[in-house]
């Protein structure tokens, strides 16, 4: 039997386990990857209803994600909820001292599904953007690239963040287009990704399961373009699940 490539997720902990690094990990497992998990925050919540955020200290995550780096081998990692863009950076750091090639996927929540606004990160977006070029991917909605940039207009803010990384804009929440995702390339490719099928119900945490699956398929060799379709099409199927708000997985 082959074995599994390990993926780290960096992300909060959801009790309800429809986002965060609950969710990450049953998907990371159905697409045949051993999930290895840092908590970032303590959160109370369910899928309907969020209610506040418990930040854990960045020595204690720094100290998790270093004691699994020096017993693992890691080429692939997703980073969700963080505290600050200044985290981010030192977590980036950790990162590349163990393995100066390793993927990164950023999902910047930047506010929850249920519309709470977790910090104001533009004051420390000297710091994000500082690490684009260290990353492999970030994957923002409309409402998220709007508020990482927001004295630019969208294309400009496409133009700045892909001639940087890899951007994976999620059209979720896009009234116009539901559903189409676009990826561009630093090369200045683009790939659009279109829905697929009927009966999508809206999921809890359907963001955190598209980040870790295309995690899940760079861990397993596939290139960025293909583990973004892969990852979307997964997405779809918990999306087509059930129709409450928390998917299932297999």
């Amino acid at each position: 039997m082959r074995n599994r490539p390990y993926v780290i997720t960096i992300a909060g902990f959801d009790p309800s386990g429809g986002a965060g690094l609950v969710a990450d990990s049953k998907t990371f497992d159905h697409l045949k990857c051993y999930g290895l998990a840092v908590c970032t925050a303590n959160t109370i919540q369910d899928d309907k209803c969020f209610k506040c955020c418990h930040w854990i200290e960045k020595q204690v995550i720094k100290r998790q994600l270093q004691t699994l780096l020096e017993r693992f081998d890691i080429e692939v990692v997703k980073i969700g909820i963080i505290e600050d863009w200044e985290l981010l950076h030192e977590i980036i750091d950790v990162l590349t001292v163990y393995n100066d090639r390793i993927k990164i996927v950023v999902d910047p929540v930047l506010r929850s599904s249920t519309n709470f606004d977790f910090k104001k990160q533009e004051e420390q977006i000297e710091v994000f953007n500082a690490v684009l070029k260290k990353i492999t991917l970030i994957t923002p909605n409309y409402d998220e690239i709007e508020a990482l940039f927001p004295e630019k207009d969208i294309e400009e803010t496409i133009a700045y963040i892909s001639g940087r990384t890899g951007l994976l804009l999620k059209g979720g929440h896009r009234l116009e287009a539901i559903g189409k995702d676009e990826l561009y390339l630093p090369s200045g490719e683009v790939f659009t990704y279109n829905p697929k099928g009927k009966n999508h119900s809206e999921k809890h945490g359907s963001g955190c399961v598209l980040s870790s699956a295309i995690a899940a398929y760079l861990a397993r060799g596939f290139s960025l373009h293909k583990a973004v379709y892969r990852g979307k099409r997964y997405t779809e199927k918990v999306l087509q699940s059930n129709k409450s708000l928390l998917g299932y997985h297999g």
